[in-house]
């Protein structure tokens, strides 16, 4: 398989704390690739480097073929990585149906001036992101709850939303931090079924994720960070046996 995204001595300190210290790895196109180390190795860093939000100190990605615009969420965006966050972030007082469609206006083509005069372009063009706005919470498996608010929705059907606002952005990688995060096990299981029919519909996947199960029973491979550092990276049978991850991870 091609190379989708490489990630080149990545390097992010704040203060004299250095939270990435010349990470580097490799996402093939197609691959379901894991993420994982203990409270503070550096994940949630990486991502936040590699969607835009924090600017690196050193290194490159390169995504798709060329530099990633590290530094500026949008051009990330419209380059194709979209993200769900640890710690939910969605709009509270819309709808579930409205989220969604903020995603999709990520790939919108009518400028500000023919939404607001709402030529007729403008207004086939939002009938479009509505019809798939509510593709893609069916997708997701909730459909029912379009018309609630976020903040009204279960805990794990936010977390199903997120994941569809992410995929309205047409994304080729779908970076999900922590995704199982508060779910029972039969939410757990359904995200697994969710994740693999993502990647089975052409979307390479980068995950953190704490419940090692999960991540041992879904990713083609598996990276370990500890202190800012990779100290492993195989496919996960050979990652959870590798003593270094034990000591510092998965526990003897």
């Amino acid at each position: 398989m091609s190379v989708l995204l490489e990630a080149r001595n990545i390097g992010k300190s704040f203060g004299g704390v250095q939270a990435l210290k010349d990470v580097s790895l490799a996402i093939a196109a197609g691959e379901i690739y894991g993420l994982i180390g203990p409270n503070g190795a550096g994940k949630t860093t990486f991502f936040n480097v590699l969607t835009g939000l924090y600017p690196k100190d050193g290194g490159e990605v390169i995504f798709n073929g060329a530099p990633l615009p590290l530094g500026s969420p949008h051009e990330v965006t419209r380059a194709g990585i979209a993200r769900t966050f640890q710690n939910i972030r969605l709009f509270a007082n819309m709808t579930a149906l409205e989220n969604v469609m903020v995603g999709r206006h990520a790939r919108t083509k009518v400028g500000v001036g023919g939404a607001v005069l709402r030529f007729s372009r403008a207004r086939e063009e939002e009938a479009a992101i509505r019809r798939r706005a509510g593709e893609l919470l069916y997708y997701v498996g909730i459909a029912d709850h379009a018309r609630k608010l976020a903040r009204n929705l279960p805990y794990g059907d936010q977390r199903r939303l997120e994941i569809a606002r992410a995929l309205a952005t047409e994304p080729k990688l779908l970076a999900l931090d922590e995704p199982a995060a508060g779910m029972n096990a039969t939410e757990t299981a359904e995200l697994k079924t969710l994740i693999e029919g993502i990647r089975a519909d052409g979307v390479t996947v980068l995950l953190i994720e704490h419940d090692v199960k999960l991540v041992m029973g879904l990713c083609d491979r598996v990276a370990v960070l500890d202190y800012g550092e990779k100290i492993a990276e195989d496919v996960a049978d050979v990652v959870k046996r590798d003593p270094k991850v034990i000591e510092a991870y998965l526990g003897a």
